[in-house]
């Protein structure tokens, strides 16, 4: 897994380079600012060809007078070394024969040192003007380094470069293209979220691609962030490979997964030296009622074909017939309440549970959830969907969680079963560091006492030590088409899945995330939620399980 950064890291670690004397803030100004280049021109190699300028300009804007036009940038900087990075850039195109408009917020006097020394290598250049004067439809490239990972408060935009961004963005082909440096500018780099209370929730700024420097922060991948730059991209500007700053490794990005954990054989079996059906566990799923058990034979479905040795479904009398006719490699048990529930996990090969999908919310499920929680030595347990609505219902249930235990809420379930920290989360956020979705799963965990999966195309996994990954389907991992019903059913059965298998509840949760997602990515679009267990087997063979 990727470590990533917050900004308070990434100044940390720039500042203990630097003071080791390895290298000055010049230097990385320098290579930042190269780095930017260069991903733009891997980004778009038309752009690296000389001439072939946009539609005419303005007068004012750049010259006119060559009979096949430069390439032409504008560039926006800010009041601090990102807007330093924007001179180094500018001067780099400028290099190139590009005709390069730059714009400065506010007073040049007040930068600091390396941005007032790359601002004076570029006025020996060209001209600086006013960021409020700055326009960017008529161009071939224009620059955000406006703010980048330093915005700490939110950014009053002048409402015609808004305006400019917004036609940019949305106006398809022949339009500039936009680069952010480090991050779009009116985004928080630790939350992803727009500081500010803007009435749409959209950022004053975006981007087609976001160049960032050493490691992804954070807020890359979260709320926001993702949807006002599509693309991102990590260079390295020569800092230390393993530097991370004071409190890193505690937030991770969510990558593949160790392949020796899902083979059968060696390290893939729950009991070790077993190689038989129970040797790789025996999930039981919990159905709702006769007409409602689809989503549990998702769940039993996503178990089995993760590699559980053996999955059960657990149902009302009455819905064994419906259930029976629907399946083959799944067992069935009947559970007709919680007194059957706590003699079928007698059953000491029964090692892991899910409960939720499509299990229903009356007197009869909540005394399952009380057994299920109860079962605490000897099973591991997910509770999703229905189960999660009792749990809210029922707060005392909240204390009955323990370590062993897995919790995948959406936003709606989230804010019904922690709604002072939902609060918190959709209060506007007015200041940098904003509190986060890493800041809410995090409090979540600690107060639950296990592991919370907080659902969503940036999935947020902790537990209760605060240990924290993002499965961020966004960028090149995004998929869209989970945007299905059963997806989530099918998410619970593969974690219930993994726990079976031997896998402890913060890996489990991780790596069905990432396997989920992999799914539906590897199949495309048409996919609808049973889809997804049956493409599982080519992704574990791709893999080499």
């Amino acid at each position: 897994m990727t470590e990533l950064l917050t900004a308070a890291q990434m100044r940390a670690v720039e500042a203990a380079a630097i003071a080791s004397g390895r290298v000055t803030g010049l230097d990385l100004m320098e290579r930042a600012g190269t780095g930017v280049v260069d991903a733009v021109f891997r980004e778009w190699p038309d752009l690296a060809a000389p001439g072939g300028g946009a539609a005419p300009t303005p007068p004012g804007y750049f010259r006119q007078d060559e009979a096949t036009p430069a390439r032409r940038a504008v560039v926006l900087c800010g009041p601090g070394n990102n807007g330093g990075d924007g001179f180094v850039i500018a001067r780099l195109l400028k290099a190139r024969g590009w005709e390069v408009a730059v714009f400065l917020l506010g007073d040049p006097s007040r930068l600091p040192p390396d941005a007032r020394a790359n601002h004076a290598r570029w006025r020996a250049m060209g001209e600086v003007g006013a960021l409020k004067d700055a326009r960017i439809r008529n161009c071939d490239l224009v620059v955000d380094a406006i703010f980048g990972t330093g915005l700490g408060r939110p950014f009053v935009c002048p409402p015609s470069l808004r305006e400019g961004f917004r036609e940019v963005l949305t106006g398809g082909a022949g339009q500039p293209r936009v680069v952010a440096v480090d991050n779009v500018s009116s985004l928080d780099a630790d939350s992803g979220r727009v500081l500010g209370d803007l009435a749409d929730g959209a950022p004053a700024l975006g981007a087609h691609l976001t160049v960032t420097f050493h490691r992804a922060k954070v807020g890359h991948h979260l709320a926001a962030a993702p949807w006002a730059s599509p693309k991102l991209a990590v260079v390295d500007i020569g800092l230390d490979p393993d530097a991370q700053g004071p409190g890193a490794g505690t937030i991770r990005l969510a990558g593949c997964p160790d392949v020796s954990r899902l083979t059968k054989g060696g390290r893939g079996a729950a009991r070790p030296g077993d190689v038989h059906k129970y040797g790789y566990g025996h999930a039981l799923v919990i159905a709702g009622p006769s007409g409602h058990g689809g989503a549990a034979r998702l769940a039993a479905r996503g178990a089995l074909r993760i590699g559980t040795g053996v999955v059960t479904v657990g149902c009302a009398p009455g819905a064994i017939p419906e259930n029976a006719a629907r399946l083959d490699a799944v067992m069935l048990k009947p559970v007709a309440d919680a007194a059957a529930l706590a003699a079928v996990l007698e059953d000491r090969r029964i090692n892991a549970l899910c409960l939720g999908p499509g299990m229903g919310t009356g007197p009869r499920e909540a005394g399952l959830v009380r057994v299920a929680l109860a079962a605490r030595g000897t099973v591991r347990t997910i509770l999703d969907a229905d189960a999660l609505t009792i749990l809210a219902r029922e707060p005392g249930l909240l204390g009955a969680l323990h370590a062993g235990c897995v919790l995948t809420p959406h936003a709606g379930e989230f804010a019904r079963l922690f709604p002072d920290i939902a609060q918190k989360l959709d209060a506007p956020a007015t200041r940098g560091p904003a509190f986060s979705k890493v800041d809410a799963t995090r409090e979540a965990a600690a107060r639950a006492g296990c592991v919370v999966l907080f659902k969503g195309s940036d999935t947020v996994i902790s537990d209760p030590s605060g240990r924290c990954s993002i499965h961020s389907a966004h960028y090149e991992r995004a998929a869209p088409w989970l945007a299905t019903a059963g997806a989530g059913d099918v998410l619970a059965g593969f974690i219930a899945g993994l726990l079976a298998r031997g896998l402890a509840p913060m890996e489990a949760a991780e790596t069905a995330a990432w396997l989920h997602v992999e799914c539906a990515r590897r199949f495309g679009p048409g996919l609808i939620s049973e889809d997804l267990a049956e493409e599982l087997p080519e992704v574990l063979r791709a893999l080499g399980a």
